[in-house]
């Protein structure tokens, strides 16, 4: 029961928290929410783009996009996945590389497998594979190509 004002005889208006925390309540967790997920997405964004950003990364994919096995194996367009894994370390001149990156096309999906390393400036492909998921086939991408000779940045 509302307290009555002595003076009006009306009952006394409740405060803002009192009239309102039932939209309040739900709305501020939802926006805690939203905002948590946004940072979280800026990161992994931030992150893969960086990875994406290397010359390891975009030799590899445009090396298994032009490569006539896999294309053949994949069909065309051969488009790259969101999210590639292993690490690559570059310091200058020197550096290291270990890459794993989703790829797909109409007729299936298979993996980029790429182990490189930077000396002097120049990166040397020690792996540059396309496995393909369905058959796991492994199509060697150096054995029909320059990659084995060093690539600069």
């Amino acid at each position: 029961m509302d307290p009555i004002s002595p003076q009006t005889g009306t009952a006394a208006r409740p405060g803002w928290w009192a009239r309102n925390w039932k939209w309040f309540v739900p709305t501020g967790c939802l926006a805690l929410i939203s905002m948590v997920l946004a940072f979280v997405a800026l990161i992994v964004a931030v992150v893969f783009g960086a990875m994406k950003s290397t010359d390891v990364y975009q030799t590899a994919v445009a090396t298994a996009k032009a490569h006539p096995a896999v294309t053949e194996a994949l069909g065309t367009p051969v488009k790259e996945g969101m999210f590639l894994s292993g690490n690559t370390n570059v310091t200058d001149a020197s550096g290291n590389a270990d890459l794993s990156i989703p790829i797909s096309g109409p007729k299936g999906k298979g993996k980029i497998f790429v182990v490189a390393s930077k000396s002097a400036g120049r990166w040397t492909y020690t792996t540059m594979a396309v496995e393909i998921a369905k058959s796991g086939e492994r199509i060697d991408l150096k054995a029909d190509t320059d990659a084995d000779e060093p690539v600069e940045e």
